[in-house]
């Protein structure tokens, strides 16, 4: 098991607007339930909440959770966090960035966290970094996975999760495997390239291939380990957050039971003096020593209306008062009442105070939406 966790927060998810704005992000919505792939009930049911679940059954009983979120994404953290007892909030730390400069930041201030908390930064401390907006399950295997990517971490390799591809996805980076290795838990791979979101004919190309896989973002790695690869790849990045000290006490607030650490002295100078970079770009696709897994548990990005539609659908009763006439194939998730004559294949969403109407297959044009908006000058609805 991995000694602690991070768990990346913080993000827009602008895909899913408007349900998903700057006061509640993707990760923060609600999941239908049941499905296989989601164990948590009562107020976890949001993806992030599940993320949280994943983060202990992946750590050892004195694991931490290191959440790194956002000034906008706190209140929502904090909320969840409440879904759980005394006992996990006492693990969790959540640390508040001043300003948003990509993932490659955030896991370095987290790492840094898990160390200098600690007593001075462990060489041999292994640490999970987990997303916080995709579904995953069963827990036990997902679980089970981690296991075996713990004992790759332990030996200073940089192990990332690799999903099978169920089609010629183009919205998801890959990861090209080589030999295979000896794990008595799991199946195991050299990595010899991460590959960008591909274009159609690559995409195929990749899943005829065989050894092509889906980056789920996931990544584990041992202290030691990880801050060689900083020093090596990002040196000016390494060298800002190696000033930073141990926080004292006085620099975290209690939010009944969560540990709120929004003072740490260094912090928000090293944020504002690193350019943003994210993890894949500085870390993953420059290391020489990876191990990818391939995950035996099922993994989902809801990365657009299509998917997130396709998960509520079953709910489309709850919450919503929808009167349709000649029409066929409609999803809606809405606040208010809403009627449909003789359409057909729709998305509608009426969420804070916004109305989205898209075409199902075109969800993905819902981001030129937003910036459209933002170039409108209304971030109001945002």
């Amino acid at each position: 098991m991995f000694d602690d966790c991070i768990i990346m927060a913080g993000g827009s998810g602008t895909r899913l607007w408007p349900a998903s704005n700057s006061k509640k992000q993707k990760q923060f919505l609600r999941m239908l339930k049941p499905v296989s792939t989601v164990s948590s009930s009562g107020g976890k049911d949001s993806f992030f909440g599940a993320a949280l679940e994943r983060a202990f059954a992946a750590t050892g009983r004195d694991g931490r959770v290191i959440i790194i979120a956002g000034g906008s994404h706190i209140e929502s953290v904090i909320e969840v966090a409440l879904s759980f007892d005394d006992a996990e909030r006492r693990r969790m730390i959540l640390i508040r960035e001043s300003e948003a400069k990509n993932t490659a930041p955030a896991v370095l201030a987290g790492v840094f966290y898990s160390g200098l908390s600690t007593g001075g930064t462990d060489p041999g401390r292994t640490i999970l970094v987990l997303t916080s907006d995709h579904l995953i399950g069963p827990l036990p295997v997902f679980a089970a996975d981690a296991a075996a990517a713990s004992a790759f971490a332990a030996e200073g390799k940089l192990v990332v999760f690799g999903v099978s591809p169920s089609r010629p996805e183009t919205g998801y980076g890959y990861i090209e495997t080589g030999e295979m290795l000896a794990s008595p838990e799991a199946a195991a791979f050299t990595v010899a390239s991460f590959r960008e979101k591909p274009g159609r004919t690559e995409a195929e190309d990749f899943c005829a291939a065989g050894n092509f896989y889906w980056n789920s973002g996931m990544f584990g790695f041992s202290t030691e380990g990880i801050l060689e690869e900083y020093r090596l790849n990002v040196p000016i990045l390494y060298e800002v957050f190696k000033g930073l000290k141990a926080p004292n006490g006085g620099d975290y607030e209690n939010c009944n039971g969560l540990r709120l650490l929004s003072r740490w002295q260094g912090l928000a100078e090293a944020y504002h003096t690193v350019q943003g970079i994210s993890f894949d770009y500085a870390i993953a696709e420059r290391a020489k020593n990876t191990v990818m897994i391939r995950s035996r548990f099922d993994w989902k990005d809801v990365g657009n209306w299509d998917e997130y539609a396709a998960l509520l659908e079953a709910q489309k009763a709850a919450g919503n008062e929808v009167f349709s006439v000649h029409s066929k194939n409609c999803f809606v998730d809405s606040e208010i009442p809403v009627a449909l004559a003789g359409v057909e294949d729709l998305i509608v969403v009426v969420r804070n105070g916004a109305l989205l109407i898209v075409r199902k297959g075109e969800s993905q044009y819902v981001k030129d939406v937003v910036e459209e908006i933002k170039k409108a000058g209304r971030t109001d609805i945002l």
